[in-house]
């Protein structure tokens, strides 16, 4: 396998559903904060800049993880911990991927590339978490969810409670999703003493994951409600429900291949609430 492919791995390019994870709250904050009428530039600044820091933090996660995913059977041939690239060109990837995501914001305002800043450091940091923290999906949250408050930055220079209280259910979503994903990786997880919510949540996992859904929900409704969505969004809102319940026949045995199966649909959950935002600005006026 020649070296493109294999950075093309490293940095998950093969598997797009970080990517996705990531996009659908900054869309739905770019739509909420312009009314349905975002800058078409800033949406394409904002969609590049997704692929670009997802694709460093993989990167900076592999190499963060290189001594522990070569004991997971889901990450043991990974490129930089099956020993085909070296730990420097990880870093060297991220950090290129990252000037250039920054240098992608230049000409938006100060406080879209203040908070760039602690996107970068929660994105580089965030490996390390699951050293010692119970939770790190909440952390990964944080991550994931950070360009929700850009995405209000970047369109009214300022950033409103609203787009915390966003924040805050993106947090939840992420802990439903990635619990789902960590049940897969449970067993080596143990053995190798990382922490993560499958483990903390212990036979309370299921639960957990559907009352973290169900808190997304509810902040979502209270959120978009609070902006004049009506309708149509709740209608968006209620196919991500649904989903969400297909999700807990999945999980409720625990199977990991089921689990895997219920984590990656969570892309089509982000879309159905995305959908009914969009539609409500579309069709509502």
């Amino acid at each position: 396998m020649n070296r493109l492919a294999l950075y093309w791995r490293l940095v998950r390019l093969d598997k797009p559903i970080g990517i996705l994870l990531l996009l659908w709250p900054t869309l739905d904050a770019l739509w909420l904060a312009s009314h349905g009428h975002p800058p078409w530039g800033i949406v394409a600044i904002f969609v590049v800049g997704t692929v670009l820091m997802r694709s460093a933090g993989c990167a900076i996660n592999d190499y963060a993880d290189r001594d522990f995913d070569r004991h997971v059977k889901r990450t043991a041939q990974r490129p930089l911990t099956s020993g085909r690239i070296r730990a420097w060109e990880a870093v060297a990837i991220a950090t290129v991927l990252s000037l250039i995501a920054f240098i992608l914001i230049w000409p938006l305002n100060t406080l879209t590339k203040q908070l760039s800043v602690a996107a970068l450091i929660i994105a580089g940091t965030y490996p390390y978490f699951k050293r010692f923290f119970a939770i790190p999906q909440a952390y990964l949250g944080i991550a994931f969810g950070f360009g929700i408050p850009m995405a209000f930055a970047a369109v009214q220079d300022q950033v409103p409670a609203v787009a915390w209280w966003l924040l805050v259910a993106n947090v939840f979503w992420a802990v439903a999703y990635d619990t789902e994903y960590a049940m897969v990786d449970r067993d080596d997880d143990l053995k190798i003493g990382i922490r993560t919510s499958a483990i903390t949540f212990g036979r309370f996992d299921v639960t957990a994951v559907m009352l973290c859904y169900g808190a997304f929900f509810a902040i979502e409704l209270a959120c978009a409600w609070e902006l004049g969505l009506r309708w149509w969004f709740v209608a968006g809102l209620a196919v991500a429900i649904g989903m969400s319940l297909y999700h807990y026949a999945l999980i409720k045995d625990r199977d990991r291949m089921r689990c895997f199966a219920a984590f990656l649909h969570n892309n089509w959950l982000g879309a159905a609430v995305f959908a009914g935002i969009a539609l409500d600005y579309a069709l509502s006026k």
